[in-house]
């Protein structure tokens, strides 16, 4: 009998193991098989530490193998419904999603959709039943022995594995179409353990000589920020007339390279703010947060400005923890982060703080300060998922000179928010002409927005975001003038700097 038990445990044991190994065919972008030996190996040894964890735990075979694969296949249809809408397959650094969300559901839930969540959940069901209807194994001391032997291999072959090198590229679906989707989430969470290497530009920058002269400094980080009159010509032309004017007065403007797509915003603005590339942070790239948070120092450019005698600023209309921003942000340098709570009764445009509403809050900093000032301000009017809001009466006629085609409905709440944007970006720049002190603007996007219907009906766009950096009336002729220049994001707020004559950035 207990051999008989023994045979089950290992047979269902290898049933799970080959339907995981299926379940990669439903990926998308879908691994090859033909990959490193370390790679199958790490897989084999994954799948029987969480099938064997199982069995000791609940005494059924049937049951571990259904509820490990149902892991697998989670994992699978999370994935899959990341890459439709951000290009990306899901990574081990996402895991804190699930909590968010749990904690942020209106931001997370709607991406995966109805199907995608009952298919993760059917797979968890029938493990329940399992539980319930199985009958328990013997356990006996045979049993028990072979069991906590395939753990300890298990757990042995990964140890060995912990440190070997996968010849990672940090481009996610070129790791996984290589290593298959286990290895890829082992290799990517052992390259975690290392502290990142890069080193900020802003780090032993000189000061300027006069403090008195120093400028107010704005940056807007607009969320989803992008031209989308390149997507549609029947677009109006005026749903950016603020900026577009902006543009025709910047000292500095042109198309941005970001290192996000659809979402990810803190990579977008870690690279601002510390004028670190995504190459630079390695694994790290994809929530550079985490190790700000976890005591590694970085130079930013708050630091840079805060030593320089700035009150240093983060304005940002939600939740301080998402992101951990609350813990990250003053590491980074800034005196103080204002997020929802002073926003409470603020106007709201959809499901989010009203542009507009931010754009006052702006301006009574500036208004009120009484030294140099730098306000970082992150936007949430434009968050997705755009597919929740519906077009409201007029919008058409508001936001095109020629209907979209069927299947747009996304575009047009976009162009909403996004006029809605740019009447912020006229109002703040109205703001801080009238100020008796120097000041400058910085607005960009920290990537283009998810709509996907609307793509599969236009095209999707190539990723890049405008940005311009204007200055009011008080700043001298700047030693850039307005051409366009392409800049990365880590490339912008160092250039920003640059072009005033009040600030000596060598080393």
């Amino acid at each position: 009998m207990a051999v008989d038990s023994t045979l089950h445990t290992a047979g269902m044991g290898l049933l799970g193991l080959a339907l995981s190994v299926g379940a990669e065919g439903l990926l998308r972008p879908r691994p090859s098989l033909q990959r490193p030996a370390q790679a199958w190996v790490v897989h084999v040894a994954l799948w029987f530490v969480v099938y064997a964890l199982l069995v000791l735990l609940s005494g059924r075979a049937w049951c571990s193998m259904t509820g490990a694969f149902a892991i697998i296949m989670m994992l699978v249809l999370v994935s899959n419904a990341k890459y439709t809408s951000l290009r990306e397959p899901f990574l081990v650094q996402d895991y804190d999603y699930f909590l968010d969300a749990v904690r942020y559901p209106r931001l997370f839930l709607p991406f995966l959709g109805v199907k995608g969540f009952l298919g993760a959940a059917a797979f968890f069901v029938l493990a329940l039943v399992g539980l319930w209807l199985e009958r328990p194994l013997s356990h006996t001391w045979p049993e028990q022995t072979s069991l906590v032997a395939i753990l300890l291999a298990a757990l042995f072959l990964l140890w060995r594995l912990r440190q070997h090198d996968w010849l990672l590229t940090f481009a996610p679906e070129a790791d996984l179409r290589r290593l298959g989707l286990l290895a890829y989430f082992w290799a990517y969470g052992t390259a975690l353990m290392q502290p990142p290497a890069a080193l900020s530009p802003f780090a032993g920058r000189a000061k300027p000589a006069h403090r008195h002269e120093l400028p107010h400094l704005v940056a807007i980080q607009s969320e989803s920020f992008f031209d989308a009159r390149s997507l549609y010509t029947g677009i109006r032309p005026e749903v950016l007339t603020a900026f577009d004017a902006l543009i025709a007065q910047s000292v500095l403007h042109g198309p941005l390279t970001v290192p996000a797509w659809g979402a990810n915003t803190v990579r977008t603005e870690f690279a601002f703010l510390t004028g670190i590339t995504a190459q630079g942070m390695g694994a790290h790239a994809f929530n550079p947060y985490r190790p700000v948070i976890s005591s590694w120092s970085v130079h930013s450019l708050p630091l840079f400005l805060q030593a320089l005698g700035y009150r240093t600023i983060c304005v940002h209309p939600h939740h301080a923890g998402f992101y951990g921003r609350d813990k990250a942000l003053p590491r980074l340098g800034f005196d103080s982060f204002t997020d929802i709570h002073a926003f409470a009764h603020a106007r709201r445009e959809g499901a989010y703080v009203a542009d507009a509403a931010l754009a006052e809050h702006i301006g009574q900093i500036l208004q009120t300060a009484d030294r140099p000032t730098f306000v970082f301000a992150i936007t949430m009017e434009n968050h997705g998922p755009l597919h929740l809001e519906r077009p409201q009466p007029g919008d058409a006629e508001r936001l095109y000179h020629t209907p979209p085609p069927e299947g747009c409905d996304e575009l047009t709440v976009y162009l909403r928010h996004l006029r809605n944007a740019d009447a912020m970006f006229g109002a703040l720049a109205k703001t801080m002409d009238a100020l008796q002190r120097p000041a400058s603007l910085c607005i960009y996007g920290d990537h283009v927005p998810i709509m996907p219907q609307a793509y599969s009906v236009l095209h999707p766009p190539a990723g890049t975001v405008p940005y311009a950096c204007w200055q009011n009336q008080y700043v001298p002729e700047a030693d850039i003038q307005g051409t366009a220049q392409p800049l990365a994001a880590h490339e912008l707020a160092m250039t920003w700097l640059d072009s005033f004559r009040f600030f000596h950035l060598h080393p």
